[in-house]
């Protein structure tokens, strides 16, 4: 409840900061993809790139996560492996020295 409160806060600030920069920084730019040229106003540019930016990131964490999830599924296999060979050692009968 306080974590989903926090993250609309955030959000709603997010989104007046943008606008309060879309209000101070009027104007177009010109884009040019050397296929295409495009214009479009300063602040949907950068929100654009930002949220590229932050897809690309998430992306990225991403790839991350799931190479730590293979190698805990590994390390678990290893170590269930190990445990059945600690268990059955302890199975077999000591035997002394004498």
């Amino acid at each position: 409840m306080l974590r989903s409160l926090l993250y609309s806060v955030l959000l709603l600030v997010f989104v007046g900061l943008a606008a309060v920069f879309g209000a101070l920084n009027p104007g177009r730019i010109s884009l040019d993809f050397a296929f295409q040229a495009i214009e479009v106003e300063k602040s949907v540019a950068l929100m654009v790139t930002l949220a590229v930016g932050w897809i690309f990131g998430l992306f990225c964490a991403g790839v991350g996560v799931l190479r730590l999830l293979s190698q805990r599924r590994a390390l678990q296999r290893s170590l269930r492996l190990a445990e059945q060979e600690v268990q059955a050692l302890r199975s077999l009968p000591v035997k002394d020295a004498d």
